[in-house]
C-alpha cells in the first residue's frame, strides 16, 4: 500500500523491512546483519521496545528496565546490536535527565 503512494516511497524499504532480523531469520526477504536498511533496524528496537511495554490483550506490560534487558538479550541475533545500544543509552539518558 505505501510503496503505490509515491510520496512514501523512501519509507517503503523501511516499513517493508522492520520485520527482518540481525541474524538473517526474518521476513520478509531474509536480509541480514547491515543489509537490513538502518531505519528498519531502528523501527524494530524501538517497535519491541513499544510492544514489551504496552498493555496487550494477551499481556501485561513490562517495566522499562525488563524490556530493555530482553533487548539486550536478543541483541545480534533479533536486533542489530549497535541500535540496541544507542537506544538503550538514549532511554536511561532520558530516564536520568527526566528524574534531575
Amino acid at each position: 500500500i505505501i510503496a503505490a503512494a509515491p510520496a512514501l516511497t523512501r519509507v517503503a524499504a523501511l516499513v517493508r523491512h522492520s520485520h527482518e532480523r540481525w541474524d538473517g531469520t526474518g521476513y520478509p526477504d531474509g536480509l541480514a546483519g547491515e543489509d537490513i536498511p538502518l531505519g528498519a533496524r531502528i523501527v524494530a528496537v524501538a517497535d519491541a521496545f513499544d510492544a514489551m511495554t504496552s498493555p496487550r490483550p494477551h499481556s501485561l506490560p513490562r517495566t522499562p528496565d525488563a524490556a530493555l534487558e530482553e533487548l539486550v538479550l536478543c541483541a545480534g541475533t533479533q536486533f542489530d546490536p549497535a541500535v540496541v545500544e544507542a537506544f538503550t543509552v538514549a532511554w536511561r539518558d532520558q530516564w536520568i535527565a527526566a528524574a534531575a
